[in-house]
């Protein structure tokens, strides 16, 4: 499904595709040399021939690195996931954009040589960890014991974390890089052009920072900590910096072999040079970050990612999220409650955006996803590749859905008062005879969170009313329409249609009253599901009890 859209990805309107045709121009600019070497560029692929581009201008054959960022002294987050999934989804657009025909890589860059700073919340054995305070995450001993170090044991769950979610990427080791040599011309040419990376840095930092700063944080041979201590001499033609050790005063290590570690700025800038990454997204947060790196980045010879910069997510009161706050959903709590693919759906909507992040916006995503499936085959192709759920799946969206809403299941459980799945299957029988949870996984999945969902937020907030005079009449009148339908009628549109019926003749102004109404008595809140799917699937006969029950304002007692 990335193969032979290119026109249509030339053309595609949604974020992705924009991003795409921006890192398709930050490779034309960069990798070619001449103008005249673009313009055959960007007209071969233009006429959908870019794996003919590849092969007239080696400079553009070499793969297009997507890069994302991991600190490993916590566990992945949801803004782990938000990066590296909107991450794929430019990955994809690209990969569709060129036809498939330019190779790509993501690399999912974990920090894991950075220093322990403070001891993490929830953690077992914090002493351990408090000891150890310092030392790289990879010198720092697992308090769960399960791995060779924290920095291992956080990797671990971060790759186990994306496999979950089915991310392609590669992942990527600082301590690794640093040790291998990966990192080593990078890190020479730094310290050759040390003078011009303070030039940069110093005026970003405070007066007491900048008079003891040096991009190089040397790992002491002693302590094994990761020191921020200035550097005292730099020794081109051996490759080393001095520095003042506190544990064992004036001593002299290479840069190289992973003696040194750099400070976060200079750190990701030398990345990007030494990795030839060609795009990086961020938080908006991270704005001025980015612009001091992309600095750095030059002075190093390299050439700073194609990016742009996402909003926050908000909490219930407008407050930005913060993983020291722990005012935000968690990735447990979504998946608790929620699909991941309505997760994903949630990330992909409007990115520059500052957007709540909290459990009331769980049920919406959910069926506003599920609605894209449905509707995915009926739309022309443009419109296709600009559906989230294209973008969400890599461009092959499952052909099913599910033949109930998440918010149709929500009143399910609480007007059958349901406390497991059997018991809400029990209610399907009629309505899809031959459905069962493994011809049907999506519903069945759906059912597991709809009812953690009821329990955790609906039940506690429910508030029925009884029905006005006029309402009661109404509520009676639709009883006695649907008694008179066939008692094996299971079609939703049928039962919708007396709904609107009984609303219209008994004049409520507006018409959305009338349904109002049906929540509030019948279902204690003030918006609901379609209710003639609801009555559908619900059973007729049951639904005509309900409606008389609340006829009477029994169900506000």
């Amino acid at each position: 499904m990335l193969q032979n859209i290119e026109a249509l990805s030339r053309e595609a309107r949604s974020w992705p595709f924009e991003q795409a045709r921006n890192l398709l121009a930050h490779l034309l600019k960069h990798r070619l040399d001449t103008d005249g070497e673009r313009d055959l560029a960007a007209t071969l692929i233009g006429r959908n021939k870019t794996d003919e581009a590849l092969a007239t201008l080696p400079a553009l054959a070499r793969p297009v690195i997507f890069e994302t960022g991991y600190g490993p002294s916590g566990l992945p987050h949801m803004g782990t996931f938000g990066e590296v999934a909107r991450t794929t989804m430019v990955r994809n657009a690209f990969r569709a954009l060129t036809g498939d025909h330019w190779p790509t890589r993501l690399i999912a860059f974990s920090d894991d040589m950075d220093g322990l700073r403070k001891v993490p919340d929830g953690v077992p054995n914090p002493e351990m960890l408090a000891e150890d305070l310092h030392k790289p995450l990879t010198q720092v001993r697992d308090p769960f014991g399960t791995h060779d170090s924290f920095g291992a044991h956080n990797n671990a769950r971060l790759r186990a974390f994306l496999d979950g979610f089915g991310f392609q990427y590669e992942f990527m080791s600082s301590t690794e890089a640093y040790r291998s040599g990966r990192f080593d011309q990078a890190l020479l040419t730094l310290l050759e052009r040390f003078d011009a990376v303070q030039a940069i840095m110093l005026p970003t930092l405070g007066p007491d920072r900048r008079a003891t700063y040096s991009p190089f944080l040397p790992v002491s041979p002693i302590t094994g900590h990761v020191l921020q201590v200035p550097t005292l001499e730099r020794n081109l033609d051996r490759g080393t910096i001095v520095f003042d050790d506190p544990a064992g005063g004036r001593t002299e290590v290479p840069v190289t072999g992973g003696h040194v570690k750099l400070q976060w700025k200079p750190d990701w800038a030398m990345r990007w040079a030494a990795l030839g990454v060609d795009y990086e997204m961020s938080g908006k947060d991270l704005i001025d970050s980015v612009k001091v790196s992309s600095k750095v980045c030059r002075a190093l010879g390299g050439v700073p990612p194609e990016g742009f910069n996402y909003e926050m997510f908000l909490d219930e009161a407008g407050q930005k999220i913060s993983k020291s706050k722990g005012n935000g959903l968690t990735m447990d709590e979504w998946l608790r409650y929620g699909t991941p693919e309505s997760l994903s759906w949630y990330m992909f909507q409007s990115p520059k955006s500052a957007k709540k992040l909290h459990f009331d916006v769980i049920p919406r995503a959910i069926d506003d996803y599920l609605q894209a499936i449905i509707s995915f085959p009926e739309q022309e192709p443009p419109k296709q590749i600009d559906n989230p759920v294209w973008h969400i799946h890599s461009g092959a969206p499952p052909k099913d859905a599910s033949p109930a809403s998440f918010s149709l299941l929500l009143n399910l459980v609480g007007v059958a008062n349901a406390s497991n799945k059997a018991e809400l299957w029990a209610y399907f029988a009629r309505y899809l005879p031959d459905a069962t949870p493994e011809s049907e996984p999506v519903l069945d999945r759906l059912m597991g969170h709809a009812l953690n969902y009821y329990e955790d937020f609906v039940k506690p907030t429910k508030a029925f009313r009884a029905p006005t005079e006029a309402e009661a009449a109404a509520f009676l009148d639709l009883a006695n329409r649907l008694r008179a339908l066939p008692a094996d009628t299971t079609d939703g549109e049928v039962i919708q249609n007396e709904v609107y019926a009984v609303g219209k003749e008994h004049d409520f102004q507006p018409l959305r009253a009338w349904f109002a109404a049906l929540y509030e008595v019948l279902l204690g809140q003030s918006q609901g599901p379609r209710f003639g799917s609801f009555g559908a699937i619900y059973g007729l006969d049951r639904t005509i009890a309900l409606l008389e029950q609340g006829a009477r304002g029994e169900l506000a007692q």
